[in-house]
């Protein structure tokens, strides 16, 4: 009698229908229990967001970002380290300077399916026909007579890398660098490898297609339905009301179209040219300081005189220019 007079939210037994649910209920939540101890113990087992497509362009933009950072260290442990330098070796650091812009040129252009030296004139070579190509992107920066070696499988960019290895392993064995130093530089051209390899998967694995072709059915299926569960209560605000949910899910799903390959020409890509110019303008911009500091024996940024040991040679390897 007293159970009878109980209100309603809280009777469990009298009437309720907990007893028949109680069983999956429980297994569910087990379940739960077992997958919130998986990801807090074991590692992340969450489902990731439907945002995968912009994960492949952050992720793109980010790698992209260790790449310069990882040039503009090197540049600046090199010019830093070779003020004084005679003049032979000056000539070796410029060159290095601009192989190391030109890594950057590659990558983009390697991510793009530009395929490496193949496509640069002047100073690089087609290598099956021993002739100049025709694109004078960077032609400028690149060691004179490079063999592309693309149709062996080689990108340009870890071709250049070589170049970069070599220089520390000279300046190394010349006492330019101490080891502590080197091994330094060899963790940034290390780290500039990987990135440019996560990049290359990105480019490379391309989103399931058994994963675009099911999202694809239910976006349209949920079109298709979403009219009938709105039209008896909404009449003809169901309308527009479809056509802006549509809109908002049929705009996302072509923002992950064009997101998926985050490094080419789109509006939407990765703005590569323009990161890559505005890199090349800055490092341009540290060589020419670098080459007036050792022509007039003055300390990189500064005015005063700190002796004119360099006074001449940068004239120089200014001259060299040309040559390189």
């Amino acid at each position: 009698m007293i159970l009878s007079r109980w209100p309603l939210a809280l009777r469990f037994i009298k009437g309720a229908i907990h007893g028949a649910i109680i069983l999956p209920v429980l297994l569910h939540a087990a379940f739960a229990v077992v997958i919130v101890a998986l990801d807090h113990n074991v590692q992340d087992v969450g489902l990731p967001p439907n945002i995968t497509s912009y994960n492949r362009f952050w992720d793109g933009r980010n790698h992209f970002t260790v790449i310069i950072t990882s040039v503009r260290n090197l540049t600046r442990s090199f010019l830093a380290n070779s003020h004084h330098f005679p003049l032979a070796d000056r000539i070796e650091t410029d060159r290095i300077i601009r192989i190391l812009i030109a890594i950057l040129y590659a990558t983009k252009n390697h991510l793009r399916a530009s395929w490496g030296a193949d496509n640069i004139s002047g100073a690089a070579i087609n290598s099956p026909t021993e002739n100049p190509t025709l694109t004078p992107e960077y032609s400028d920066l690149l060691p004179k007579g490079l063999y592309g070696c693309d149709d062996r499988g080689l990108g340009l960019m870890l071709q250049l890398t070589f170049f970069v290895e070599q220089y520390i392993k000279k300046g190394t064995d010349k006492g330019w660098f101490h080891a502590p130093q080197a091994s330094q530089m060899q963790v940034q051209l290390n780290v500039l490898a990987d990135a440019y390899g996560r990049m290359e998967t990105i480019r490379l694995t391309p989103i399931p297609i058994a994963y675009l072709i099911h999202q694809k059915q239910v976006l349209a299926l949920f079109g298709c339905v979403l009219p009938f569960a709105l039209v008896n209560k909404m009449d003809y605000w169901s309308i527009p009301v479809v056509s802006l949910i549509m809109f908002t899910l049929y705009g996302i799903d072509g923002i992950a179209s064009q997101l998926e390959d985050p490094f080419g020409y789109d509006r939407n890509d990765i703005k590569m040219d323009f990161i890559v110019e505005d890199i090349r303008s800055e490092i341009s911009v540290l060589l020419e300081e670098w080459k007036r500091a050792g022509e007039q024996g003055y300390e990189m940024f500064v005015g005063e005189k700190q002796g004119a040991a360099g006074a001449g040679q940068a004239g120089a390897v200014s001259e060299a220019d040309g040559v390189l």
